[in-house]
């Protein structure tokens, strides 16, 4: 803010009761002890580079939290500050008033109104969005504003469920001769009250807000039937009359740039949409079925997925693995699993931790599904002959560092991957396979020389996603024995407690310690493990989000002998449980034993070890 928008700013800070103070935001994060001078300084550096505010740095590079911030400037500013507030305290007379895009576009939602004294009192996330906030007074015909901070993800989601508080469901439950045009042009209004344009854009919002991965809209013999994915489990969420599925399918295709003329062939396209302050990018697929166009719309939400090695789930001994093979100069490291099982973003997840500028980085990918800054990647172009293996071949001249093939479909593709690996580059990559090593005996299976895969590869790690417990509704209880061997438990020592199990542990200074259960969880008691309730948070599955169970197989000389000697999957899995690989099942109890799921989800997503 310069010195002219100071002085004029002043009456109105005035007006708000707004008393800046002198003092910098990060002076006063220091003084909290929410961060120290080392992390401040780097987020004064990127500041500069990405031109946003220091407190949205410092939140962005995780040095501090968004409530950290809030309490900061409202000591700044002179203001209260609140972490939370409950719904029933805001008064939705006042958000009768104001326009959603308002709301969301100052951050700032007001509350109460004290009649008696003419106070308007809002929740603001930026006390500097001063003009913004001083028009709620003449909104609201009132003589004073009082402003209380709070943090702008919360102000924001706030928002979304007071506005969807008063939202109706979008009712396509009439006659249908009143939806039976299907003029085009009809589909291109704008008209926010046009009810198949509000009823797909309630079945977005709606599943965003439910963190769903996907939406399926499919077509039956009568009606149209709507079920939405989350955490892995299709749930249904609406259904609507026949004679409407053209319009919705054609609002959908308009929405994702497709063909709405074209009702016989697949098409794939993208959505890109700003949703309750989040960019979702949306991939849309559709395929003409018996009973008409089936649509699949999946959601990106580029601002939930953690990108980080340290946040998916891997536990410790797994993890000093990994790292030790994506910091090698070449070999290739292989990802298998199942679809949906979380390959792509263990994947991206090991390229954000490479990432430095030093090393030049290439991606061919079908779809791509997040942008990296800083890597180039490709889109595979089947119309155009643009394969994994074209694209492939290509990056060889761009003298690459580190190359990531979305998946190896075919020997071409596995063979000039094998050669980048064999000429000085890492490659990473995916296969379909049910374990690690099925990877190896499914490439040569696909035509590659055993020879060529046991001197390229350096390790493969498998991956299945499960259920986590959610924290707020789960029970302890102790298992039954037969329970506890299902997933391999001892008993017998697991009634001893937690400390006589064979566990993860991490080192420090050469210190072996246990390890901990997760960030945000508790251990079970000893002898116990925690099963599945129910309640409002978790809409009563008992369950709130996923994590990966892993295995990782390292090509050893032992396992290398073997796979050139064409042994099978079995031998090569005897071998590597030999050298102490945990399987998937393995960690699976592992994550019981920590609090993290429950005996059931494991024993539905891993097969039983032989």
């Amino acid at each position: 803010m310069n010195t002219q928008q100071q002085v004029s700013a002043a009456p109105i800070f005035a007006a708000v009761g707004v008393r800046p103070q002198a003092r910098p935001l990060g002076e006063l994060l220091i003084a909290m002890r929410a961060l120290n001078a080392e992390a401040l300084a780097e987020g004064l550096a990127a500041q500069h580079l990405e031109g946003e505010r220091i407190g949205e740095t410092l939140v962005r590079l995780k040095h501090c939290s968004e409530w950290d911030v809030c309490r900061a400037l409202a000591q700044q500013f002179g203001l209260p500050a609140r972490e939370s507030i409950e719904l029933s305290e805001i008064e939705d007379e006042l958000v009768e008033r104001l326009p959603i895009q308002y709301a969301r576009g100052s951050t700032v939602l007001p509350w109460q109104l004290d009649r008696q004294f003419g106070v308007i009192r809002a929740l603001a996330a930026d006390p500097l969005k001063i003009l913004d906030l001083d028009d709620l007074c003449g909104v609201y015909e009132a003589l004073d504003l009082e402003i209380t901070l709070m943090p702008k993800s919360t102000v924001l989601d706030l928002i979304n469920r007071v506005y969807a508080r008063r939202t109706k469901d979008v009712d396509l439950e009439k006659k249908d001769e009143e939806y039976a045009e299907e003029d085009e042009d009809i589909l291109h209004a704008s008209a926010e009250d046009a009810p198949i344009i509000r009823f797909v854009n309630s079945l977005i919002f709606n599943a965003a807000k439910e963190k769903a991965s996907d939406i399926h809209i499919e077509p039956g013999d009568k009606e149209i039937m709507v079920r939405n994915r989350v955490d892995g489990v299709l749930h249904e969420v609406k259904r609507a009359p026949k004679a409407h599925l053209p319009s919705i399918i054609a609002r959908v295709k308009i929405m994702a740039g497709l063909n709405i003329a074209e009702k016989r062939l697949p098409q794939d396209g993208r959505i890109r949409r700003k949703i309750a302050g989040k960019e979702v990018d949306m991939r849309v697929a559709t395929v003409p079925t018996a009973h008409g166009e089936r649509v699949t719309i999946r959601l990106l939400d580029k601002s939930a997925v953690m990108l980080n090695l340290d946040s998916i789930g891997i536990a410790p001994d797994h993890l000093r693995l990994i790292r030790s093979v994506i910091h090698r100069p070449h070999g290739i490291f292989l990802v298998t699993g199942p679809t949906g099982s979380g390959k792509t973003t263990t994947l991206y997840s090991a390229l954000s931790e490479i990432n430095t500028p030093d090393l030049n980085i290439l991606t061919v990918e079908d779809p791509v599904e997040y942008q990296l800054a800083g890597i180039s990647q490709v889109q595979v172009q089947s119309k155009i002959n643009l394969t994994f293996a074209a694209g492939l071949r290509s990056f060889l001249r761009h003298d690459p560092d580190v190359i990531m093939v979305g998946e190896i479909r075919d020997v071409e593709t596995a063979e000039i991957a094998i050669q980048a690996s064999l000429t000085g580059h890492l490659v990473l990559s995916t296969i379909h396979t049910n374990d690690s090593a099925t990877g190896i005996t499914r490439l040569v299976d696909m035509g590659v020389q055993p020879f060529l895969v046991a001197s390229s590869l350096v390790a493969l790690q498998a991956q299945r996603l499960v259920r986590r417990v959610c924290v707020h509704c789960c029970e302890a209880y102790r298992p039954t024995a037969a329970e506890l061997e299902d997933v391999g438990i001892d008993a017998d020592r697991f009634f001893l407690g937690q400390e006589a199990l064979k566990v993860p542990v991490r080192e420090e200074d050469g210190t072996v310690i246990p390890l901990a259960a997760p960030a945000g969880r508790t251990l079970p008691p000893r002898g116990h493990v925690y099963r599945t309730v129910g309640c409002e948070k978790c809409h009563g599955t008992g369950y709130a989000g996923r994590t990966g169970l892993y295995e990782v197989l390292m090509i050893t000389e032992d396992i290398r002998r073997l796979a050139i000697r064409n042994a099978d999957s079995g031998q090569i899995k005897a071998a590597a449980l030999a050298q102490g690989m945990r399987t998937l099942r393995d960690d699976g109890a592992h994550k019981v034993l920590c609090g993290v799921t429950t005996l059931e989800e494991v024993i539905a997503v891993t097969a039983e070890e032989s």
